[in-house]
């Protein structure tokens, strides 16, 4: 009896444990996704992700895109646009969730030639119906000399 409550009690410790492990990851998974699609041109993926109201402020808000324009660059893409962008590499990310918003920070470094720019990066997600909404990013190209 005494090892069925303690082998009970180690797996629910665990599952409690893998739990919160599991969201934090599943976020992450759902970023390197977005990431992946911005390389790839993925519309479906991107129109799935994006909260209609999703804005993306670039670097020093030159450019301020919301969900239309971010999924129209892509179908543009697909449809034959030039694309420059050779690489999207993700590195030092953290996750912060708080209740049903979670934020992932970093640095991405985008490959366009001749050289790659890093961007520092802050994007905030909310989770409706189990399922991750991009709500808003914000991109921070970093000079070289930094």
């Amino acid at each position: 009896m005494k090892i069925l409550l303690t082998t009970s009690f180690l797996i629910l410790s665990i599952h409690w444990f893998a739990v919160g492990q599991t969201q934090n990851e599943q976020l992450l998974q759902v970023d390197l996704g977005w990431e992946k699609a911005l390389l790839e041109s993925d519309v479906a993926f991107l129109e799935n992700l994006l909260a209609d109201k999703f804005v993306w402020v670039h670097n020093h808000a030159g450019q301020i895109d919301g969900k239309e324009a971010a999924v129209g660059r892509a179908k543009r893409i697909k449809a034959g646009q030039a694309d420059d962008t050779k690489n999207r590499t993700s590195r030092d990310q953290k996750v912060m969730i708080v209740g049903t918003t979670g934020v992932v920070s970093g640095y991405t470094v985008v490959d366009r030639g001749p050289s790659p720019t890093t961007y520092h990066f802050m994007r905030t997600y909310a989770l409706v119906d189990g399922q991750w909404k991009l709500l808003a990013n914000h991109t921070m190209a970093i000079p070289e000399e930094e």
